[in-house]
């Protein structure tokens, strides 16, 4: 229903956060790589949001998810961003985390090997 909206928000959040980390000249490692996080996060909620205009729960017109129009209905999209959306915005940030400390790692082996050839 409206799953797609919490990893959107996400998104939103740290496309903000890379623009002032790049802004302020940051060194963080996970600032530097934040864009792949952007990229993952806006790309999964742009397939998500297809898919849910695709089976009619998201429509151009008020109140823009039809969850919305009913409370009950409502309730139950709470539920479903609570849970589905929370869990696909830390799955998708976990894995992020994991490519940053993995490229983070083949990188330092690399250094000292290319520092060792030019000596």
């Amino acid at each position: 229903m409206a799953c797609f909206l919490v990893p959107t928000t996400e998104a939103v959040v740290t496309t903000v956060i890379k623009k002032i980390g790049d802004k302020n000249g940051s060194d963080n490692m996970f600032i530097k790589k934040m864009g792949w996080l952007n990229n993952m996060l806006w790309g999964g909620s742009a397939l998500l949001a297809f898919e849910h205009v695709w089976h009619g729960e998201v429509t151009p017109w008020f109140p823009f998810l039809t969850a919305a129009a009913n409370p009950a209905d409502a309730a139950e999209m709470i539920h479903e961003m609570s849970t589905s959306g929370v869990a696909m915005a830390i799955l998708v940030t976990l894995a992020w985390v994991v490519m940053v400390l993995v490229s983070n790692a083949i990188s330092k082996k690399k250094a000292p090997a290319t520092a060792k050839a030019k000596a």
